[in-house]
Protein backbone atom coordinates (compact mmCIF):
# COMPACT_ATOMS: atom_id res chain seq x y z
CA UNK A 1 0.00 0.00 0.00
CA UNK A 2 1.14 3.30 -0.53
CA UNK A 3 1.88 6.39 1.31
CA UNK A 4 -1.06 8.22 -0.18
CA UNK A 5 -3.71 5.22 0.08
CA UNK A 6 -2.33 5.17 3.80
CA UNK A 7 -3.16 8.86 4.06
CA UNK A 8 -6.65 8.24 2.74
CA UNK A 9 -7.65 5.21 5.39
CA UNK A 10 -6.53 7.55 7.81
CA UNK A 11 -8.61 10.70 6.53
CA UNK A 12 -11.46 8.62 5.42
CA UNK A 13 -11.72 5.57 7.44
CA UNK A 14 -13.72 2.10 6.45
CA UNK A 15 -17.17 1.66 7.72
CA UNK A 16 -16.35 -0.77 9.87
CA UNK A 17 -13.55 1.02 11.66
CA UNK A 18 -16.06 3.91 11.81
CA UNK A 19 -18.50 1.31 13.23
CA UNK A 20 -15.99 -0.17 16.07
CA UNK A 21 -15.62 3.47 17.25
CA UNK A 22 -18.74 4.35 17.92
CA UNK A 23 -19.60 0.89 19.78
CA UNK A 24 -16.44 1.28 21.94
CA UNK A 25 -17.32 4.94 22.77
CA UNK A 26 -20.98 3.89 23.49
CA UNK A 27 -19.47 1.03 25.56
CA UNK A 28 -17.62 3.79 28.27
CA UNK A 29 -20.40 5.75 27.70
CA UNK A 30 -22.61 2.68 29.13
CA UNK A 31 -19.73 1.97 31.71
CA UNK A 32 -19.28 5.27 33.03
CA UNK A 33 -23.44 5.85 33.63
CA UNK A 34 -23.20 3.10 35.32
CA UNK A 35 -20.14 3.85 37.67
CA UNK A 36 -22.00 7.32 37.98
CA UNK A 37 -25.31 5.05 39.32
CA UNK A 38 -23.40 3.03 41.28
CA UNK A 39 -21.93 5.84 42.74
CA UNK A 40 -24.92 7.70 43.38
CA UNK A 41 -26.37 4.69 45.40
CA UNK A 42 -23.95 3.99 47.55
CA UNK A 43 -24.26 7.90 48.55
CA UNK A 44 -28.00 7.62 48.98
CA UNK A 45 -27.60 4.36 51.55
CA UNK A 46 -24.92 5.91 53.38
CA UNK A 47 -27.09 9.31 53.22
CA UNK A 48 -25.46 11.60 51.72
CA UNK A 49 -28.73 12.79 50.14
CA UNK A 50 -30.62 12.45 53.35
CA UNK A 51 -30.83 10.58 56.51
CA UNK A 52 -29.03 7.50 56.62
CA UNK A 53 -31.13 4.44 57.45
CA UNK A 54 -28.59 3.35 60.14
CA UNK A 55 -28.71 6.71 62.03
CA UNK A 56 -32.65 6.22 61.50
CA UNK A 57 -32.36 2.67 62.79
CA UNK A 58 -30.51 3.78 66.10
CA UNK A 59 -32.92 6.91 66.48
CA UNK A 60 -36.50 5.18 66.22
CA UNK A 61 -36.62 1.49 66.33
CA UNK A 62 -38.00 -0.30 69.04
CA UNK A 63 -38.16 3.37 70.90
CA UNK A 64 -41.39 4.87 72.80
CA UNK A 65 -42.96 7.95 71.01
CA UNK A 66 -46.21 10.32 71.59
CA UNK A 67 -48.54 10.62 69.08
CA UNK A 68 -49.02 14.35 68.66
CA UNK A 69 -50.93 14.34 65.63
CA UNK A 70 -53.15 12.19 63.05
CA UNK A 71 -52.74 13.61 59.73
CA UNK A 72 -54.82 10.97 57.74
CA UNK A 73 -55.76 7.06 58.41
CA UNK A 74 -52.15 6.07 57.25
CA UNK A 75 -49.65 9.18 58.55
CA UNK A 76 -49.09 10.81 62.09
CA UNK A 77 -46.94 12.93 63.30
CA UNK A 78 -44.72 12.29 67.02
CA UNK A 79 -43.18 14.55 69.88
CA UNK A 80 -39.59 13.56 68.26
CA UNK A 81 -37.54 16.10 66.52
CA UNK A 82 -36.36 15.28 62.87
CA UNK A 83 -34.36 18.30 62.02
CA UNK A 84 -35.08 20.32 60.68
CA UNK A 85 -38.63 19.52 62.05
CA UNK A 86 -40.12 19.59 65.22
CA UNK A 87 -42.03 16.60 64.72
CA UNK A 88 -41.27 13.45 62.90
CA UNK A 89 -43.83 12.42 60.20
CA UNK A 90 -44.40 8.53 60.35
CA UNK A 91 -45.94 6.67 57.15
CA UNK A 92 -47.30 3.38 58.23
CA UNK A 93 -45.81 0.49 56.67
CA UNK A 94 -47.57 -1.68 53.64
CA UNK A 95 -51.16 -0.13 55.04
CA UNK A 96 -52.77 2.45 52.27
CA UNK A 97 -55.82 3.96 53.21
CA UNK A 98 -58.05 6.38 51.22
CA UNK A 99 -57.11 10.17 51.31
CA UNK A 100 -58.55 12.55 52.58
CA UNK A 101 -56.17 15.48 52.50
CA UNK A 102 -54.27 14.95 49.11
CA UNK A 103 -53.63 18.09 47.30
CA UNK A 104 -55.89 18.45 44.21
CA UNK A 105 -57.80 14.84 45.36
CA UNK A 106 -61.44 14.52 46.71
CA UNK A 107 -61.59 12.65 49.84
CA UNK A 108 -61.57 9.39 48.97
CA UNK A 109 -64.42 6.40 49.83
CA UNK A 110 -64.25 5.76 53.71
CA UNK A 111 -61.43 8.20 54.02
CA UNK A 112 -62.66 10.11 57.06
CA UNK A 113 -63.80 7.02 58.68
CA UNK A 114 -59.86 5.25 58.51
CA UNK A 115 -58.68 9.01 59.19
CA UNK A 116 -61.13 8.97 62.76
CA UNK A 117 -60.24 5.62 63.82
CA UNK A 118 -56.50 5.94 63.38
CA UNK A 119 -57.06 8.66 65.29
CA UNK A 120 -59.15 7.13 67.74
CA UNK A 121 -56.70 3.87 68.10
CA UNK A 122 -53.62 5.97 68.57
CA UNK A 123 -53.51 10.03 68.91
CA UNK A 124 -52.45 10.72 72.36
CA UNK A 125 -51.04 7.65 72.81
CA UNK A 126 -47.28 6.51 73.45
CA UNK A 127 -46.27 3.91 70.83
CA UNK A 128 -43.53 1.90 69.88
CA UNK A 129 -41.84 1.50 66.43
CA UNK A 130 -40.07 -0.89 64.33
CA UNK A 131 -38.24 -0.19 61.40
CA UNK A 132 -36.80 -2.14 58.48
CA UNK A 133 -33.26 -1.49 58.55
CA UNK A 134 -32.74 -1.05 55.22
CA UNK A 135 -35.61 1.22 54.24
CA UNK A 136 -36.64 3.91 56.73
CA UNK A 137 -37.79 6.48 54.45
CA UNK A 138 -40.28 6.92 51.40
CA UNK A 139 -39.82 8.90 48.49
CA UNK A 140 -41.30 12.38 51.04
CA UNK A 141 -38.95 11.58 53.54
CA UNK A 142 -41.25 10.11 55.66
CA UNK A 143 -40.10 7.71 58.53
CA UNK A 144 -41.18 4.37 57.57
CA UNK A 145 -42.61 1.83 60.47
CA UNK A 146 -44.87 -0.58 62.25
CA UNK A 147 -46.04 1.12 65.02
CA UNK A 148 -47.27 -0.49 67.79
CA UNK A 149 -50.18 0.59 70.46
CA UNK A 150 -49.80 0.48 74.23
CA UNK A 151 -52.28 -2.48 74.30
CA UNK A 152 -49.54 -4.30 72.02
CA UNK A 153 -51.54 -4.38 69.30
CA UNK A 154 -49.68 -3.07 65.32
CA UNK A 155 -51.67 -0.33 64.35
CA UNK A 156 -51.01 -1.23 60.74
CA UNK A 157 -52.18 -4.56 60.69
CA UNK A 158 -55.32 -3.69 62.94
CA UNK A 159 -56.55 -0.91 59.95
CA UNK A 160 -56.11 -3.28 57.27
CA UNK A 161 -58.11 -6.35 59.55
CA UNK A 162 -60.59 -3.35 60.36
CA UNK A 163 -61.43 -2.35 56.44
CA UNK A 164 -60.17 0.68 56.87
CA UNK A 165 -57.43 0.02 54.35
CA UNK A 166 -55.92 -1.96 51.63
CA UNK A 167 -52.77 -3.75 52.06
CA UNK A 168 -50.36 -2.13 50.02
CA UNK A 169 -48.95 -4.28 47.51
CA UNK A 170 -46.49 -2.27 45.43
CA UNK A 171 -43.27 -2.37 48.49
CA UNK A 172 -41.92 -5.21 49.56
CA UNK A 173 -41.48 -5.58 53.29
CA UNK A 174 -41.32 -8.16 56.53
CA UNK A 175 -45.41 -8.24 56.88
CA UNK A 176 -46.40 -8.18 53.60
CA UNK A 177 -47.77 -11.68 53.23
CA UNK A 178 -49.17 -11.22 56.42
CA UNK A 179 -51.40 -7.86 55.59
CA UNK A 180 -52.29 -9.46 52.64
CA UNK A 181 -53.94 -12.65 54.70
CA UNK A 182 -55.80 -9.79 56.62
CA UNK A 183 -57.06 -8.00 53.47
CA UNK A 184 -58.86 -11.00 52.35
CA UNK A 185 -60.53 -11.79 55.25
CA UNK A 186 -61.38 -8.17 55.75
CA UNK A 187 -62.74 -8.31 51.91
CA UNK A 188 -64.52 -11.45 52.49
CA UNK A 189 -66.30 -9.87 56.06
CA UNK A 190 -67.37 -6.99 54.36
CA UNK A 191 -65.75 -5.22 56.57
CA UNK A 192 -65.45 -1.23 56.81
CA UNK A 193 -64.35 0.13 53.25
CA UNK A 194 -65.43 -3.28 51.74
CA UNK A 195 -69.17 -3.38 52.56
CA UNK A 196 -70.08 -0.65 49.88
CA UNK A 197 -66.82 -0.71 47.71
CA UNK A 198 -67.06 -0.10 43.68
CA UNK A 199 -64.42 -0.95 41.10
CA UNK A 200 -64.46 2.91 40.83
CA UNK A 201 -62.80 3.30 44.74
CA UNK A 202 -60.47 0.90 44.31
CA UNK A 203 -56.90 1.90 44.10
CA UNK A 204 -55.22 1.18 40.84
CA UNK A 205 -52.67 -1.29 42.10
CA UNK A 206 -56.05 -3.09 42.63
CA UNK A 207 -57.44 -2.92 39.25
CA UNK A 208 -56.28 -6.04 37.64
Amino acid sequence: MTARARRRMIAFPLPSVIRRRYLLRRVRYLLLGAAVLAGLAIADRQGLFGRAPAADYAKYHNRPAAVVRVVDGDTLDLDVPDDPHPATRIRLWGVDTPETVKPNTPVQHFGREASDRTKELAMGQTVRLELVPRDTRDKYHRLLAYVFLPDGRLLNAVLIEEGCGYADPRFDHPRKREFARLQQQARRGGRGLWKDLTDADLPYYLLR
